[in-house]
């Protein structure tokens, strides 16, 4: 078993200005959250599966970017479950950067967004209401943050955000 390498856990965000203010907030925090968990992860490790799904940390990553795409970019992704998989060239860093690119963009997006009840501007189908997508992002990012915080404590040992 590896040595446990604990951080320091940075609180949830303390924010209620607004029903906005507040969901973005705890988007991002999650948001950080898994891509420090993921940063510096190391090789091969970072890629191979711990579990008997087959989830692997990178492919965590990786799929949370094509989420992200999708909901707020309006990617069309026809197979879900190849995002789970980096790809073989792509280094830890290249997917890190990806996903905070990924974010940034994101974040561009719903800049704009004033009225959470009304759609999401880049959806290429129904686009499904900006609140609904900020609760399903925050659902499915904390939901793999999890995942992340057990793979990384099994690969080597960090714990924390």
């Amino acid at each position: 078993m590896p040595t446990t390498n604990r951080r320091r856990d940075a609180p949830p965000p303390r924010t209620g200005s607004s029903e906005t203010a507040t969901l973005r907030a705890f988007l991002d925090y999650l948001r950080a959250s898994i891509a420090a968990k993921v940063d510096g992860a190391p090789e091969p490790q970072v890629r191979t599966a711990a579990v008997p799904s087959d989830t692997n940390l990178l492919g965590l990553l990786n799929h949370l970017t094509f989420v992200e795409h999708s909901i707020f970019l309006g990617a069309d992704v026809t197979d879900w479950q190849a995002t789970f998989r980096a790809a073989p060239a792509d280094s830890v860093a290249d997917v890190v950067a990806r996903y905070r690119e990924t974010v940034e963009r994101a974040n561009e997006v719903l800049d704009g967004c004033t009225d959470l009840g009304g759609p999401v501007p880049q959806s290429t189908r129904p686009a499904p209401s900006v609140r609904w997508a900020l609760v399903h992002m925050i659902e499915e990012t904390g939901r793999h943050a999890g995942h992340a915080d057990i793979l990384r404590e099994l690969i080597d040992g960090a714990t924390g955000r």
